[in-house]
């Protein structure tokens, strides 16, 4: 079957491209006949999608549970004001395909999962990963491996982003870097560490461009390499990376065979914010607004950095960031009840259990954190 001819539209507006000797008519026409998944259109779905649209690959299919919430707008650059509370699938998608006429865009509201995962992913050549979340990380690489598709791999973390290629064969995937997830929490996502602005916005671009060097065979790959970016030192690394043979999904004898349940594999939640399970030290925003009007005597700790405090903060509590709690332990009262809270209630949690472990016996910590006491306690604390 033969590749798909351009019109006269299409050549002028893919005329930058055709002046490629890399690229020329034929690679245009590979990106027109070429169909690629993205999941995940937030961060780095934005400036992947944008950017495939705009050179034209002929089928882009988004998909992503979530709505466009105003903390989006700092680096989800689809999105505008206007689209606060719409669902981020169906606005990108008609944003996509105003910008181009010429592609088809498919937008995919709901959640990506194994039990799904195959049937949404059936027809797209390529899978790209635009989620900031672990089971989907290794749904995606396990879909590309067992159905012999290329997966984008993206991350990013404050100001530090990764990118590679795995699922191709005799490279390595996902799994011969990262056999097993880490333990629940230990990666926060952007909602909880924060990301710079314009950090999704690098790293999705070497994404797209690697996702159009695979449709048109052009250029060295970072299949077998990790790409490393980091924005503060402004500086660009890559490493070699190897297939394992004892991998279990690319191995020699894979016991892996079929997609399975990521959400409960890795201890965490798809489409939601990691929140621990709740325990013993869990204290409500009510409960402790009534500790407090009660004037119980209580020690309120905060363990979370000092730029976190010149955003919000309870009145009248002692602060030690986490990395510093046990160096400081002896700055608590052991005799008092205290009561730890962050930001959205992981940081306090393990304080709570740290405290217990090095004697004091009356701990708790606010569950949900701060942004759970503004909304249900006191609104005027701003919430971030």
């Amino acid at each position: 079957m033969g590749l798909p001819p351009l019109s006269s539209d299409e050549i002028a507006r893919y005329s930058r491209h055709l002046l490629l000797p890399q690229v020329g008519m034929r690679g245009q026409q590979q990106l027109k006949s070429a169909s690629v998944l993205i999941v995940g259109a937030g961060g780095l779905g934005s400036p992947i999608a944008m950017y495939l649209a705009a050179a034209g690959v002929g089928r882009i299919g988004l998909v992503d549970y979530d709505r466009v919430d105003v903390s989006n707008l700092q680096r989800q650059v689809l999105y505008t004001e206007n689209d606060l509370q719409a669902p981020k699938a169906e606005i990108a998608a008609k944003r996509l395909s105003a910008a181009n006429s010429h592609i088809r865009v498919d937008g995919i509201t709901g959640q990506f999962n194994s039990s799904n995962a195959m049937e949404i992913a059936r027809g797209y050549d390529i899978l790209v990963d635009g989620t900031d979340n672990l089971p989907t990380r290794y749904l995606l690489n396990d879909l590309a491996v067992l159905t012999n598709r290329p997966y984008v791999y993206g991350s990013i973390f404050r100001f530090e982003g990764q990118v590679s290629i795995f699922g191709m064969p005799d490279r390595p995937c996902y799994r011969c870097l990262f056999p097993e997830p880490p333990p629940p929490g230990a990666i926060p996502s952007c909602a909880s560490a924060g990301v710079m602005g314009v950090l999704p916005g690098i790293i999705g671009s070497i994404q797209a461009a690697e996702v159009i060097k695979l449709i048109t065979g052009i250029g060295e790959l970072l299949a077998g390499r990790l790409l490393l970016f980091d924005a503060l030192e402004m500086r660009l690394d890559s490493v070699r990376i190897g297939k394992k043979a004892g991998c279990p999904v690319c191995g020699t004898a894979p016991t892996i065979r079929a997609l399975q349940d990521y959400e409960a594999w890795c201890g965490s939640r798809i489409g939601q914010e990691f929140k621990l399970p709740p325990t013993p030290f869990d204290i409500s925003p009510l409960a402790l607004s009534k500790l407090l009007t009660e004037k119980m005597p209580v020690v309120l700790l905060d363990v979370r950095e000092e730029f976190e405090r010149q955003i919000s903060t309870l009145t009248g509590s002692v602060h030690i960031p986490l990395p510093e709690l046990l160096e400081r332990i002896g700055e608590l009262p052991v005799d008092r009840k205290i009561i730890a809270y962050c930001r959205n209630g992981i940081r306090s949690q393990e304080a709570a259990r740290l405290l217990q472990l090095h004697g004091h016996s009356d701990v708790r910590h606010l569950e949900g954190g701060i942004n759970a006491w503004a909304a249900i306690v006191d609104p005027s604390i701003p919430v971030y």
